[in-house]
C-alpha cells in the first residue's frame, strides 16, 4: 500500500471537486418541489389503500 504525502492528497482531492458539476439553483428549486409533490401523492395513495383494507376488514369482521 502506497503512502500519499498530504499535500499529494489535498491537490487530489482540488482536482476531483474541480470535476464536479454543480446543480443550479433552478434545478435544486425544481427537484426539491418535485419531492415534495411525489411524497404527498405518496402518502394520499397509501392513505387510501389502508382506509380500503381497513374498511374491507371491517365489513368482512363484522364489527
Amino acid at each position: 500500500m502506497s503512502t500519499i504525502n498530504p499535500v499529494q492528497f489535498l491537490q487530489q482531492v482540488r482536482a476531483e471537486v474541480a470535476k464536479v458539476v454543480w446543480p443550479t439553483r433552478r434545478e435544486v428549486l425544481l427537484t426539491t418541489v418535485m419531492v415534495f409533490i411525489l411524497s404527498a401523492l405518496a402518502a394520499t395513495f397509501f392513505s387510501l389503500v389502508d382506509l380500503a383494507i381497513r374498511t374491507g376488514l371491517h365489513y368482512i369482521i363484522g364489527g
